[in-house]
């Protein structure tokens, strides 16, 4: 995020506050390296857009969406440590910090994968990036397409789905 992107996040914010905007934040709680995937980081910005037209519709009011992504890779535990079967391992703290798996070697801290963590982040705020302009004109369009009444408004207003300002959206994201 850019300081210009920070200062629009925080009006946009402002206005949730005051009651003129909805705060859409979601996704996962946190991210696993083995879930990296294009296509599933496709598929939760296209549900978060989705949802964010439904939310527009039926609020009247601007949508301001956050993603739970690129970086949210640790997993906080109440516990320090896990036990089964009589075997008591530290817990597993996200795949940035250890592995999942039962096992002492999965367990151990590895800094590699804070390395990994960050690598997987940057590519995932490059395909966001991306797709901001490319999800929204091609993807964005059919459920707007099922709002026939605000379709209507929009024309008359001169606001149609070539109009530059439908072929991309705000998005940010928060851990």
């Amino acid at each position: 995020m850019f300081a210009g992107d920070a200062r629009n996040l925080e009006e946009r914010l402002a206005d949730a506050a005051l009651g003129k905007a909805f705060l859409l934040h979601g996704s996962n709680c946190a991210e696993t390296f083995k879930e990296f995937n294009a296509i599933n980081i496709r598929g939760t910005f296209r549900i978060l857009l989705q949802m964010s037209v439904v939310l527009m519709f039926g609020g009247q009011m601007p949508v301001i969406k956050v993603g739970r992504t690129a970086g949210q890779f640790a997993k906080p535990w109440s516990e320090p440590f896990e036990e089964k079967n009589g075997l008591k391992l530290p817990s597993y703290r996200g795949d940035n910090i250890n592995g999942d798996a039962f096992d002492e070697k999965s367990r151990i801290p590895d800094p590699q994968r804070m390395i990994r963590a960050y690598c997987q982040a940057a590519a995932t705020l490059n395909l966001l990036r991306a797709g901001v302009c490319v999800f929204a004109a091609d993807r964005h369009q059919e459920p707007a397409h099922r709002v026939g009444e605000a379709l209507g408004f929009m024309a008359a207003a001169g606001l149609t789905m070539d109009h530059p300002l439908m072929a991309t959206t705000e998005f940010w994201t928060s851990h």
